[in-house]
């Protein structure tokens, strides 16, 4: 298997302590650059108000398989949290889509390190991505 990245992401965070846990609470601004051999690929992505954005995790520890959550002391195994260390780092984000501008998106909501490899972006519809009622069943509020 080989990952190809098609771009890399610039955010106001330079260390994986500064990043939120959640881009989604998150107002600060990034931008996804994305290289001009795949600069093609983004006819009509200004016509959608949100993204998801694959990545990847390029601090993250990679021999991580249990781990504390931000929400309480348990350990969790990693495949049932959302940690970004794991045998491959890959990380979403569903941010909102600010401006295009050529081949940069300019987009809010994200929790990427500056400097992570940009993966691939992919439209955001609540019609098909949302689930009513989908929970972890660890995970209280």
């Amino acid at each position: 298997m080989e990952l190809v990245p098609i771009g890399k992401i610039s955010s106001p965070y330079r260390t994986v302590q500064e990043a939120p846990f959640q881009g989604r609470f998150s107002d600060q601004l990034a931008e996804l650059e994305i290289y001009p051999q795949f600069a093609e690929g983004l006819k009509d992505v200004d016509q959608a108000t949100h993204l998801i954005v694959l990545y990847w995790c390029h601090l993250a520890a990679r021999n991580t398989l249990q781990t504390q959550t931000p929400f309480g002391p348990e350990i969790r195994g990693v495949f049932a949290c959302r940690s970004p260390s794991r045998p491959n780092p890959i990380a979403f984000g569903v941010v909102e889509l600010l401006e295009v501008k050529g081949n940069r998106l300019l987009v809010r909501g994200l929790d990427a390190v500056d400097g992570s490899p940009l993966l691939d972006i992919k439209p955001y519809s609540s019609d098909v991505d949302s689930i009513s009622g989908a929970r972890i069943g660890w995970f209280k509020k």
